[in-house]
């Protein structure tokens, strides 16, 4: 297997091309040289059942690997049990819109910390997250992969560490790591390829070889302050980075297969491809 590349959500040149339909996006995807796709739900879960199928047969035709992010309202440390009840079923409700369209990985915000000290907000939102792993179980979504993103704001639950505890709740979980909301949380601590290595070495050794070498990830250049995530750039930016070049150079290193999901500004089908040409001409140089 090898790495797949693809948007979140579309580019402007999606509609530049005259594309105006969620069921557009395989044939979008597939002009641009891309086999994946990010289905963006993060102010809700509004695709119905039909429009979902049908998404999902084209691009099961054209190639075109789905997943879904869940909405950005997720809030699994809330101190109020209602809004940990409706976190939940967030959570269920993408894995079932995800269930619809043949997407197999469902990528969550953990949340903010709230008015509880650190640790017990990490306590309670590795709890409340153990609640939808089995809710899923519960209602025959079982198959479908939560992916808890690390996050860019210091203040929000989601540091490297923290997504590693999510991600032993249960063997099926997969880690989203955003390497631009690490970069900025750490404020531009993603400098040299040793940087992104430890990252990878810190997943292996807290869940194991399989399940690091098949990661989810978001990538983009990202704009931070002292508090972390300020705004998504673009490639053109020669700031804030963090750089793919070296973390192309590991994936092949080390024989993963991740999804690399872009979050630029408005071109992250384009930057998507410039990933994907990075990467490959990593295997043409390392031989693979």
């Amino acid at each position: 297997m090898s790495a797949k590349f693809g948007p979140a959500g579309n580019s402007d040149s999606f509609a530049a091309m005259k594309y105006k339909s969620s069921l557009d996006v395989p044939e979008y995807i597939v002009k641009m040289g891309l086999d994946a796709y990010e289905y963006q739900c993060g102010r809700g879960v509004n695709i119905g059942e039909d429009k979902a199928r049908e998404l999902g047969k084209l691009a099961k035709e054209k190639n075109v690997a789905l997943s879904l992010h869940a909405p950005y309202y997720i809030s699994l440390a809330a101190a109020e049990e209602a809004k940990l009840d409706n976190s939940i079923n967030y959570i269920l409700q993408s894995a079932r819109a995800a269930d619809w369209m043949g997407a197999t990985r469902v990528v969550v915000h953990p949340g903010g910390k709230g008015k509880f000290e650190r640790i017990d907000a990490v306590n309670l939102a590795i709890s409340t997250f153990n609640r939808a792993v089995k809710a899923l179980d519960e209602n025959g979504l079982g198959h479908i992969t939560l992916c808890p993103e690390t996050m860019g704001k210091i203040n929000q639950l989601g540091d490297l560490d923290e997504i590693m505890r999510f991600c032993q709740v249960d063997e099926r979980v997969i880690p989203c790591i955003d390497f631009g909301h690490l970069n900025s949380r750490t404020k531009g601590g993603l400098k040299t390829k040793e940087d992104f290595a430890k990252i990878l070495d810190t997943i292996e050794n807290a869940i194991g070889n399989e399940r690091m070498r098949k990661f989810h990830a978001h990538f983009s250049k990202i704009e931070y302050s002292d508090g972390g995530e300020v705004k998504h750039l673009t490639f053109e930016d020669n700031i804030f980075g963090p750089d793919f070049r070296f973390l192309a150079e590991l994936i092949v290193e080390r024989d993963c297969s991740p999804t690399i999901i872009c979050e630029s500004a408005g071109t992250q089908a384009e930057d998507s491809q410039a990933m994907k040409a990075m990467y490959l001409k990593q295997l043409e140089v390392q031989g693979k």
